[in-house]
């Protein structure tokens, strides 16, 4: 194991309370008692002409945390870290996009790599990419993870998982019990995200591989690309699905219309969230429904990124509006629901990961709406590539740099 110096860096911000703010307790925002005020966005939109479906769907009003905080840096020298998951023993597993898999302690210390993964395809976007832990880790000790995986042809996002070893040096009984279909030889837009559901039921987000000829299978129910998945844990498929039986559809697909989903988030009341990359001001943030299309590639906000109007219309009968959009865009990466003591106010708020504009997006959630934006670490100044909550309530995240860190958000003391 090496040892990561602890405290690398450490940053303190101090967080003036919302104008306008009254008798609010520590920590919570004022957003949804006030009325709409200045949205936190100021920057001229990639699509100007472009109008929301509904008030608040992007742009909301800006919000302020009256806490103190400050950041520290845990542990540095990954490189490009993409997943992040938290056993019960308080240390993080996270992967390296090359191919690593690490054990991370809260003290920085780092684990040389975890033997037993399957090769990756570490090519642009592909790589080793999110993890997880079962959710009775605690008896079974399964772990999983995503990664492009190279085939005959090309390559594809799939999942495997396999016990983790009571030394946590290696996985063991590894099962593959995902492939997405079909294979193609490309570099971009693999997704994905890992999130288990209350009843246990493992969601997977694709995307659909960016290149022009392929996008049009993120409408096509016989292909996975551009899709949310929903699996049970051992990778057979739940009967509930909403195309098991239909002719033409694969079983394992949610909802599908989507372009790049880098995260998913369970709410505390079991709801799906999923974050998508979208086109150049098209970012969205969506609310799951089974068997919903979600649009792309006909349906979508922004413009192509090589900045010409894109051949799709901002809402068709048919087809689910984003619950929320950035325009410009915040190529967000993970996202987590935040429960803890140590932020009180923040209790159910979305917390989006940016990599982009290099922050941590807070968005204040109201019936299923948001209500305002906070934009945090901000002065760290890195790629954040994924967010997590402890037990305690403080907030880490991940940098995906060559040099990625990891990093403890909390309330000064």
């Amino acid at each position: 194991m090496r040892l990561i110096a602890a405290a690398a860096s450490t940053s303190l911000i101090v967080l003036a309370a919302a104008c306008g703010a009254s008798g609010e307790a520590p920590g919570q925002s004022n957003a949804a008692a006030a009325p709409r005020g200045a949205a936190l966005e100021t920057r001229a939109a990639n699509a100007p002409d472009q109008r929301p479906a509904f008030e608040g769907q992007t742009r909301a009003p800006a919000v302020r945390t009256d806490q103190a905080m400050i950041h520290r840096v845990v542990a540095s020298g990954l490189e490009h870290p993409w997943g992040l998951a938290m056993m019960p023993d308080g240390r993080w597993l996270v992967t390296e996009k090359p191919g690593r898999l690490r054990i991370v302690t809260g003290e920085g210390r780092i684990s040389e790599p975890v033997q037993g993964l399957p090769r990756v395809d570490a090519r642009g976007q592909g790589g080793l990419l999110d993890v997880a832990i079962s959710p009775e880790f605690a008896r079974d000790r399964m772990i999983y993870w995503s990664y492009a995986e190279p085939r005959e042809g090309g390559n594809a996002t799939s999942v495997a998982r396999g016990r983790l070893s009571d030394d946590g040096a290696r996985v063991e009984s590894v099962q593959v019990i995902f492939r997405a279909q079909p294979t193609y030889d490309g570099d971009k837009h693999f997704g994905s995200s890992l999130a288990f559901d209350q009843q246990g039921h493992l969601f997977i987000t694709l995307g659909e591989r960016s290149d022009k000829p392929m996008r049009p299978q993120a409408q096509d129910l016989n292909s996975h690309m551009g899709k949310t998945i929903r699996i049970n844990a051992d990778g057979t498929i739940p009967q509930d699905n909403p195309f098991v039986g239909r002719e033409g559809a694969r079983p394992e697909i949610f909802s599908y219309g989507h372009r790049n989903v880098q995260g998913v988030a369970v709410q505390p009341n079991g709801a799906v969230w999923t974050i998508e990359h979208g086109t150049r001001g098209g970012d969205e943030i969506n609310l799951e429904k089974p068997g919903a299309n979600y649009g792309w590639p006909e349906v979508s906000y922004g413009i192509e990124y090589n900045g010409q109007p894109g051949p799709w219309v901002t809402a068709r009968e048919g087809t689910e509006q984003p619950v929320y959009y950035w325009d410009p865009v915040i190529a967000p990466g993970g996202a987590a629901f935040y429960q803890g003591a140590m932020f009180p106010g923040w209790d159910g708020d979305l917390l989006v990961a940016g990599l982009k504009d290099k922050q941590l997006a807070r968005l204040v959630i109201e019936n299923d709406r948001v209500v305002g934006e906070e934009r945090l670490l901000t002065d760290l100044g890195e790629r954040i590539r994924e967010v997590a909550v402890a037990p305690d309530g403080a907030v880490w995240v991940i940098t995906d740099q060559d040099d990625g860190k990891l990093v403890r958000l909390s309330v000064a003391s």
